[in-house]
């Protein structure tokens, strides 16, 4: 007998640790997403009725794939009749009893899961979101977030996919090697919102976000493993790599927020470093520039800083203009305006945030604001900055970034 906040404490720990590894191996069984999904569900509901009464057993996530493969196959009885459903129930009965005599490993089909998803045949907005709820676990609400997409749609548009990888009979697997490189954009695009949702713990205090982060750098390693010649795999690690080094960085040992210009190059991880700049020359000699390249040369340039102990804002501003060139993104364009301030003052800067006002995305994203709120600063538009530091800071759930918002805030006085 346990008691029930320790059972719930197990589940949870094994949701997070092992949620994309079950669901993967259920779906690659089941050949349908949505049906995995929802017998695993019932089988972590079914571990909080039991483990309180009978303890948690000594391997708990053997004991889930086992109840979710019972519902699976109850769903398919349920749902199919005739010969050809009598055989497929029939094969998943015998994996279940082969899986109850050798419970002790589950094969991790995570990467497989990643590229099922990422299938032509499905709507390619839809790829990388799909990714992050099968294999991460997320919800609607914060893949909208990550994609800048209202939550309603977001999760209409993954159960359609969800649908559609059942009806087409999309298979689980790694695809031929030559069909690897048309499905890679989704699946680097998936680790990298991965990565940034752990990114956002920077202190590295909350298990799930912490991680996600190393989560989004492991499945980054595995799939430059399996195209050690794909130019923007590489690019991505070395992006990750980039930022991870800076963690230790990015709060004082008060645990207040410090920002990259403000910290000290001596707290980043120079070893990670050294790996970044390793993977980026590889990428480079690919002769494909992409995104994630370029974002990693950004990084890169911040990073020589502890080499030069300057910035080289022009250079930054370059590779900006090369990322919004290529991709659109106004977050980039965000970026890019801060470089512009540096390089060509902060009227320039606010100049290329005016160009973004007609976009409804950033009405709530506070790195548009935070930039908005320093540039109007510093160019003397008081009263206009004080209204976006309000916005940047009602917009910021980590507390210490708010802090910080609210210091600067603070520096240009009373009123607003």
């Amino acid at each position: 007998m346990v008691g029930g906040d320790a059972a719930h404490a197990t589940a949870e720990a094994v949701a997070r640790r092992s949620y994309g590894k079950l669901l993967a191996f259920l779906a690659a069984r089941t050949r349908d997403v949505a049906a995995a999904e929802d017998a695993l569900a019932d089988a972590f509901a079914a571990a909080l009725a039991a483990w309180p009464a009978h303890g948690v057993p000594d391997r708990p996530e053997a004991w889930l794939i086992t109840v979710a493969r019972r519902r699976a196959i109850d769903t398919i009885r349920r749902r199919q009749s005739g010969d050809a459903a009598a055989g497929h129930v029939r094969l998943l009965a015998e994996e279940l009893a082969a899986a109850e005599e050798d419970a002790v490993s589950i094969p991790d089909h995570r990467l497989a899961l990643m590229f099922a998803c990422a299938h032509p045949g499905l709507d390619p907005a839809i790829r990388a979101p799909l990714i992050l709820q099968t294999v991460l676990g997320f919800d609607a609400a914060t893949i909208a977030s990550a994609f800048l997409v209202a939550p309603a749609a977001m999760g209409q548009r993954l159960v359609r996919a969800k649908g559609r990888i059942r009806h087409a009979g999309i298979p689980f697997g790694l695809p031929a090697r030559e069909d690897l490189p048309a499905r890679l954009d989704a699946v680097l695009a998936a680790i990298y919102a991965v990565y940034a949702e752990g990114w956002t713990d920077p202190a590295g205090t909350e298990t799930r976000r912490r991680n996600l982060a190393e989560e989004g750098i492991w499945l980054g390693r595995l799939v430059a493993a399996l195209l050690p010649e794909a130019p923007e795999a590489l690019g991505l690690l070395a992006l990750m790599l980039h930022a991870e080094a800076r963690r230790a960085a990015r709060r004082d040992a008060e645990g207040n927020y410090v920002p990259l210009a403000e910290q000290d190059p001596a707290c980043w991880d120079a070893a990670m470093i050294d790996e970044a700049e390793m993977l980026l020359r590889r990428a480079s000699a690919g002769g494909a520039i992409g995104r994630y390249q370029l974002e990693a040369a950004v990084q890169s340039a911040h990073a020589a800083r502890r080499l030069t102990g300057r910035t080289d804002w022009a250079a930054i501003a370059q590779l900006y203009d090369a990322l919004a060139a290529l991709t659109g993104s106004p977050v980039v364009a965000i970026n890019r305006a801060v470089a512009v301030a540096e390089t060509h003052g902060p009227a320039a800067g606010l100049a290329a945030l005016d160009a973004l006002e007609g976009d409804a995305r950033l009405a709530e994203y506070q790195p548009y604001w935070a930039a908005r709120a320093g540039l109007l600063a510093r160019t003397g538009g008081t009263q206009a900055a004080q209204r976006a530091y309000d916005l940047a800071i009602g917009l910021e759930p980590d507390p210490a970034v708010r802090r910080f918002l609210q210091r600067r805030r603070a520096e240009l006085g009373p009123g607003g």
